[in-house]
């Protein structure tokens, strides 16, 4: 009985890791013309946000809206290298323990108060505290001070060196402490979390539930103000209705399905109105096990399931080939993955069936 059970298992684990690869996604938007101020960019989405404080956030779409909206510390630049947002530079200590941030000056929130070190400490009490479900507090629980110099600099010093110390300090701690220092976690969830104000290139016009999110260009961003007048999401759940909607040019801008990118490739004429952009994601979809269950205690078996999977024909079913295996939670072309991994579990359904055997199936 046992050994029927975990065949049940197995099958279930293959079956929900046909999605665990690095996908590469597919975009479409409008063939590119001289830039020119105003229009606006309609981008189709399967999905409505939830909140746009990015510091609870835990799905993909609220953290796209609110990216539009709040500027972190720091950034991905284009070349993946991590780069000054709100910070003009960034010093680390020679032991790697310490880094010192200095914020450019005149960046303001849509009210016109200026950002400072404050909002950035507020916002690194807030996701510390204990009261905030946060899902990425344990990366600011590593810092053992945190350190106001002045207005513009602060420094943070680690229990020990932290390699995610430095890309920790995107957009999810910097809040306006003017305007939610003492309020409740009811009021961020419901008031700010649905009425935000940013700092970013853009602020939060209109939000219809599971119908639309509007965004109209901040006249007071640091930088200038971004070539679009609005970036409007339109909320369409139906893949199918999303994707007649691109045909028709109900909206400017989607993310396809495989199949609908290799279908698209055929279709002339389409390709003449839209640019299409294929490239590797930030994202992967993965499977993973509960290590408290007596099957998955097991370092056998986890490797086992490893060895029975085939990923290279997992991308050429699910994703009919428009995908790349993950080996874990790095793309392939960042400077911190590490290629030797892709030799650590090969497709070898005997050493799985060994692996297994010697586990006691």
């Amino acid at each position: 009985m046992k050994f029927k059970i975990f065949i049940l298992i197995l099958f279930l684990t293959i079956s929900l890791f046909t999605f665990s690869l690095a996908s590469k996604i597919s975009n479409f938007s409008l063939l590119e013309k001289d830039p020119d101020y105003g229009d606006a960019l309609v981008v189709g989405s399967v999905a409505d946000a939830s909140i746009l404080i990015p510091m609870i956030a835990t799905d993909v779409m609220s953290h796209e809206v609110a990216g539009h909206i709040f500027l972190g510390v720091v950034k991905y630049g284009p070349d993946l290298k991590i780069i000054g947002d709100l910070a003009e530079k960034f010093e680390i200590s020679p032991d790697q323990k310490t880094i010192t941030f200095y914020l450019k000056k005149g960046v303001k929130w849509e009210d016109g108060v200026e950002v400072t070190a404050e909002d950035v400490y507020f916002g690194f009490k807030l996701i510390t505290s204990s009261e905030i479900p946060s899902p990425y507090a344990s990366d600011f629980l590593e810092v053992k001070d945190f350190e106001i110099i002045d207005p513009y600099t602060f420094r943070v010093t680690y229990k020990r060196p932290f390699a995610l110390a430095l890309p920790s300090w995107g957009n999810l701690v910097v809040l306006p402490k003017h305007l939610l220092e003492g309020k409740s976690l009811n009021y961020l969830r419901n008031v700010f979390g649905r009425n935000p104000i940013g700092n970013g290139p853009f602020k939060l016009e209109r939000w219809k539930t599971q119908q639309e999110i509007l965004l109209k260009y901040n006249p007071i961003y640091y930088e200038g103000r971004p070539y679009l007048n609005y970036i409007i999401y339109r909320i369409i759940p139906d893949p199918s209705t999303l994707f007649m909607e691109l045909k028709s040019g109900g909206v400017d801008w989607v993310s396809l399905t495989p199949l609908q990118y290799l279908k698209l490739q055929r279709e002339s004429k389409l390709k003449s109105e839209f640019n299409i952009y294929k490239y590797s994601s930030f994202s992967f979809t993965y499977v993973g096990y509960n290590l408290n269950h007596p099957f998955f205690k097991d370092k056998r078996v986890r490797k086992a399931l490893c060895y029975a999977i085939n990923k290279e024909e997992v991308v050429k079913g699910a994703l009919l080939g428009q995908g790349m295996p993950a080996y874990g939670p790095y793309k392939p072309d960042t400077w911190f993955y590490n290629k030797k991994i892709e030799n650590s579990c090969p497709y070898n359904p005997q050493k799985a069936l060994e692996l297994l055997q010697t586990a006691g199936f």
